[in-house]
């Protein structure tokens, strides 16, 4: 195998996580809706929550994004 086919499998690896980010997105909204819809009293604090948990579910697929155009440009 060459070096940059072994680039692109790696790049293609790394961009997998960004399914579980996407997944974890889906729950956190998913949970966060469920527990409105149970208790709309606390639905400020569940939306902050819910809001801040999405924020970091996505950086993890930001931090993957950066390591394979670091795998794929470096």
């Amino acid at each position: 195998m060459s070096v940059e086919v072994v680039k692109y499998l790696s790049v293609g690896l790394v961009m997998l996580s960004t399914i579980g980010a996407a997944y974890a997105v889906g729950k956190i909204g998913a949970a966060g809706l469920d527990g409105m819809a149970r208790n709309p009293e606390a639905s400020g604090s569940l939306l902050t929550a819910m809001i801040l948990a999405i924020a970091f579910a996505e950086a993890l697929a930001i931090y993957a994004l950066v390591v394979a155009f670091l795998i794929l440009f470096a």
